[in-house]
C-alpha cells in the first residue's frame, strides 16, 4: 500500500500482513511492553492477528495506527497514528487516541516524537473534526515526553486496572 505521510527520515503506511516479523519482534519485547500491561506475544499468529484487527478498523472506522518504515533501512520499526474509540476516561465519547509503539532498538532516536508531530499535521488536514487524546502511565516518562513535545497537554489522572495515567489533550 502507499504512503501516508513521509517525513525525513521516515514512511508512514498502512500495515500489512508481510509486517508480521517486525509486529512480532515489536509486540513480542518485554521492554516494549513494560508499561503495556507486561503482556508480550507469544508468536507470529498473534502478530498477525494484531495487524488483522488494525486493518478491520481501517475499513471501520477509516483510521487505525499505522507502519513505521525507517527509509535508511526500508525497515519496520513500529506503529504511530490513531484509533478510534467510542469512550474515555471522565465521560469522554469518541475520539481519536494518538499513539506509538517502536521497536527497542529504535528507542531515543526521536522517532515517536517525529511520528506524534507528523500525525497530527495529517489529522488537520484530512481527519474529521473529532478530538485527539492520548494517555500515558504516569512512570512512562518517555512517552510522556513524546506527547508534550507533540503539543498534547495533561489535563487529568484516571486509573487503568489500578495503574495511574495521565490523559491528554491535543493543544490547538
Amino acid at each position: 500500500m502507499k504512503e501516508i505521510i513521509e517525513t525525513d527520515r521516515l514512511i508512514i503506511r498502512p500495515l500489512e500482513e508481510g509486517d508480521v516479523e517486525g509486529m512480532y519482534l515489536l509486540d513480542s519485547d518485554i521492554r516494549v511492553q513494560e508499561y503495556l500491561g507486561k503482556k508480550p506475544i507469544q508468536s507470529k499468529e498473534e502478530a498477525l492477528d494484531t495487524i488483522r484487527f488494525i486493518r478491520k478498523q481501517y475499513e471501520d472506522f477509516g483510521i487505525g495506527r499505522w507502519a513505521v518504515i525507517e527509509k535508511e533501512t526500508s525497515t519496520f520499526i513500529g506503529w504511530t497514528g490513531f484509533k478510534y474509540l467510542k469512550d474515555g476516561p471522565g465521560g469522554v465519547a469518541e475520539y481519536l487516541d494518538i499513539g506509538y509503539r517502536f521497536i527497542y532498538d529504535a528507542w531515543g532516536k526521536g522517532y515517536a516524537t517525529e511520528t506524534a508531530k507528523a500525525c497530527l499535521v495529517y489529522a488537520d488536514k484530512y481527519l474529521t473534526v473529532l478530538p485527539i487524546h492520548a494517555s500515558s502511565e504516569v512512570g512512562n516518562t518517555g512517552s510522556r515526553h513524546v506527547l508534550e513535545k507533540a503539543g498534547m497537554k495533561v489535563v487529568d489522572t484516571f486509573l487503568d486496572e489500578g495503574v495511574p495515567n495521565y490523559w491528554y489533550i491535543r493543544l490547538v
